[in-house]
C-alpha cells in the first residue's frame, strides 16, 4: 500500500488535496496506508523514515516564510528516498523550467488553477502510477520488508548489515552510503533472504558484501572499514554460508 505526503502551507489547499486524494482512492477502491499533510518543509522531511516506490509526495513550490522552495525540498527527499514519486502542485508555472535544473525526476506538475475535474484527473494519474509500480517488482534484486508499521525497499547490493536499535522494536540498516531506522525485529530481518545471516544476537549481515572475517577478534568487515561483531557460536555457520555463495 502507498503512503502519501502533502506539503502545502495554505489550509484551503490542504483540505482540497486531502479531499481529492480520498475521493480518488475511494472511486478506484485503492488502499493506502496513510496521508500526511504538512505546512512546513522540516516537518515533512523529519517524517520520512522509510524509502521505496510506495511513497508519493505532492509538493507546493512556494511555502510562505520558508527560504527553501519546493524543488529544493524535492532534492532532499530524493536523497532520502531515491525511489519515491514526486509531484509539484503550484500556481507558479513560471518555475517549470527551473525544476528540470534540479534533476529530481518529478512525475508531474499540477496547476492549482485547474478546475476540479482536471485537478482530480492529474492527482488520480499520479496515484495510479505509484500503484502500478507497486504491482511490479519495485527494485530488481531488492530487500523488501513490509509490516503494519514499516515498508522498506533497498537494492540488495547496497546493504551491509542490520543491527538492533536502542529504540525498542526498531532496527538500524547500514548501507554503503547511509543509515536508516525502521520498525522491525532482527529475527524477522534474517528470514527475508537467504543471503542474510544472523551472526550475533543484535546483528544480521549481508553475506555478499563481507570482505573479511576476523576470526581472532570476532569481527566481520565490509567496505570502508565498516564492521560488526560475530559470535564464536555463529562463526562456523557464517563461514559455511559465505562459501556456499561463492
Amino acid at each position: 500500500m502507498i503512503t502519501i505526503f502533502v506539503l502545502e502551507d495554505d489550509f484551503v489547499q490542504q483540505s482540497r488535496m486531502e479531499r481529492t486524494i480520498k475521493e480518488v482512492m475511494k472511486k478506484n477502491s485503492w488502499k493506502y496506508r496513510r496521508i500526511h499533510i504538512y505546512g512546513k518543509p522540516n516537518q515533512l522531511l523529519e517524517s520520512i523514515t522509510e524509502r521505496g516506490s510506495h511513497q508519493l509526495f505532492f509538493l507546493d513550490i512556494q511555502i510562505k516564510n520558508e527560504s527553501k522552495r519546493g524543488f529544493e525540498i524535492a532534492e532532499e527527499i530524493r536523497r532520502k528516498d531515491p525511489n519515491a514519486t514526486i509531484v509539484f502542485v503550484t500556481t507558479h508555472s513560471e518555475f517549470m523550467p527551473i525544476i528540470f535544473q534540479y534533476k529530481v525526476a518529478a512525475l508531474d506538475f499540477i496547476d492549482k488553477g485547474l478546475d476540479e475535474r482536471a485537478f482530480s484527473r492529474h492527482v488520480e494519474e499520479a496515484i495510479n502510477t505509484v500503484i502500478e509500480q507497486q504491482g511490479r517488482t519495485v527494485i530488481e534484486d531488492s530487500f523488501n520488508f513490509e509490516t503494519s508499521l514499516a515498508m522498506v525497499q533497498v537494492p540488495f547490493h547496497n546493504i551491509l548489515y542490520f543491527e538492533t536499535s536502542p529504540t525498542i522494536h526498531k532496527v538500524i540498516l547500514h548501507t554503503k552510503n547511509e543509515r536508516m531506522e525502521f520498525y522491525a525485529r532482527i529475527s524477522e530481518i534474517e528470514k527475508v533472504d537467504k543471503r542474510l545471516y544472523k551472526c550475533h544476537q543484535p546483528y544480521v549481515v549481508n553475506l555478499e558484501n563481507i570482505i573479511k572475517v576476523d576470526k581472532e577478534n570476532g569481527k566481520v568487515y565490509f567496505e570502508d572499514n565498516e564492521h560488526c561483531l560475530v559470535s564464536r557460536m555463529r562463526l562456523k555457520g557464517l563461514i559455511d554460508r559465505i562459501k556456499k555463495l561463492q
